[in-house]
């Protein structure tokens, strides 16, 4: 059988695009936010010094000073994009570290303040697995009646030994449990991962991808290892110790977990990169779009899409 019809696009995965199309019937852009949390990962609540591969300098909006309160970085990024894209609809991106890591009043509030803006109709709340309380899933559940949700888990890995590697502070088990106490609510999930994690084989990729298939998952973001200056990886690197991959390992292994996964699931990411400031590898990560036309090319030499080995149940 062929791609799915549902799509409705020409690409041989379910982008985020297509999603907002087929859903809303226009194009709806996130407005990333950065409301000042930190992590629990590194403000002791879990641990210190964050994950090995983040410089925890957030973003740059942060960087260059105090922050803006939540409305005027709505009002800005709306600007933006309805000169550059025209765009007419919105979702509020709570991008910037962990953005569950408060009371419920204080989320509540920082929640309100992004939905009380003109033409915003949701959220998008990115966290980690030990980190939404079922009574912060109670809050994100009421707002998910009448408006869009989503909640980005940040787990880049299914296993064990390589989340202690990059000194995650959570467990898979506490992922599994966060997405099973999330399902059922009306908030759509998306997951992060990573390729090329320091210890892991393409076999392990592919179980990560196998488990999240298998899950009441929603979305998906992947990208590949990015060494950046100032961090534990980033200084493991600058010695040799650990290297990156390819882009051609990366590309193939980024088809090879698309085929997985469910063909309605949303893939909302497929490379990034890291601040050029702070920059150090791999060196193909800077071009974007080179990187998603060679997807885009592997799997047209495949003749394969999302979800064409990910079972017969998944055949539409």
């Amino acid at each position: 059988m062929g791609k799915p019809a549902f799509w409705n696009n020409t690409k041989r995965f379910y982008d985020l695009k297509s999603f907002w199309l087929n859903t809303f019937g226009h194009r709806v852009y996130k407005l990333p936010i950065d409301a000042g949390f930190t992590c629990p990962n590194r403000d002791g609540t879990v641990a210190r010094g964050g994950c090995i591969y983040c410089d925890g300098r957030g973003s740059a909006l942060r960087q260059a000073g105090p922050l803006p309160a939540v409305a005027e970085q709505i009002r800005k990024g709306r600007a933006y994009y309805r000169e550059a894209r025209h765009a007419g609809r919105f979702i509020a991106y709570f991008q910037t570290f962990t953005n569950t890591h408060g009371s419920p009043e204080r989320l509540r509030a920082l929640y309100d303040e992004a939905l009380a803006q003109e033409d915003v109709m949701g959220l998008s709340v990115g966290t980690r697995p030990d980190c939404v309380p079922d009574a912060v899933l109670d809050l994100l559940q009421d707002y998910a009646r009448d408006r869009h949700v989503w909640l980005e888990f940040g787990l880049q890995s299914i296993h064990d030994r390589t989340l202690a590697a990059l000194n995650r502070g959570h467990t898979a088990a506490q992922f599994l449990d966060a997405v099973a106490r999330t399902a059922g609510r009306g908030i759509r999930v998306c997951v992060h991962i990573i390729v090329g994690l320091p210890g892991e084989s393409h076999a392990d990729i592919l179980e990560t991808a196998r488990v999240l298939a298998s899950l009441p998952v929603q979305g998906i973001k992947i990208h590949a290892l990015l060494a950046l200056k100032g961090t534990v990886l980033g200084d493991r690197y600058a010695r040799g110790e650990i290297q990156t991959v390819s882009r051609e390992h990366y590309v193939g292994t980024v088809c090879d977990v698309l085929e997985l996964l469910p063909s309605d699931l949303v893939v909302q990411r497929l490379t990034a990169d890291g601040y050029k400031d702070i920059f150090l590898g791999p060196p193909w990560a800077v071009n974007k779009m080179a990187v998603l036309n060679a997807i885009d090319r592997e799997l047209e030499r495949r003749d394969a899409w999302q979800g064409c080995r990910s079972g017969p149940e998944d055949m539409r």
